[in-house]
């Protein structure tokens, strides 16, 4: 059974950083591709940034280029996103999600397992 946990989200102020985790488990997660996704109320997901598995290469949504940075660490099975400088504007629920794939793809169909989420609240 598949599972990703998401953790570290909460409420900071504007200019703040946070770093959230998702832990992996039931996968061979070194060969997933892995993504973050979020969704604003009354808003669809959107992407947010991605690792490939094969070459590390990593994409970012524009809006969060320069502040967020999207890690992993195959030893423990967790990728992490680093945000900071963060707007009230990010604020969402956060979602890992883990696609197969030789890279990985800003687009939520490719990614075949999702975590439950955690709320990121900034406020102004």
């Amino acid at each position: 059974q598949v599972q990703l946990v998401e953790s570290g989200g909460g409420l900071v102020q504007a200019g703040d950083s946070l770093r959230l985790s998702c832990a992996a488990s039931g996968l061979a997660f070194g060969t997933y591709n892995m993504g973050w996704f979020r969704q604003a109320p009354g808003k669809e997901r959107e992407f947010v940034a991605s690792r490939s598995w094969f070459g590390g290469s990593t994409d970012y949504a524009d809006s969060v280029k320069g502040r967020f940075t999207i890690s992993r660490d195959n030893a423990k099975n967790t990728v992490y996103l680093q945000m900071n400088s963060l707007k009230f504007e990010d604020t969402a629920v956060y979602y890992c999600a883990a696609g197969l794939g030789l890279v990985a793809n800003t687009k939520a169909r490719h990614y075949d397992y999702w975590g439950q989420g955690t709320q990121v609240t900034v406020s102004s």
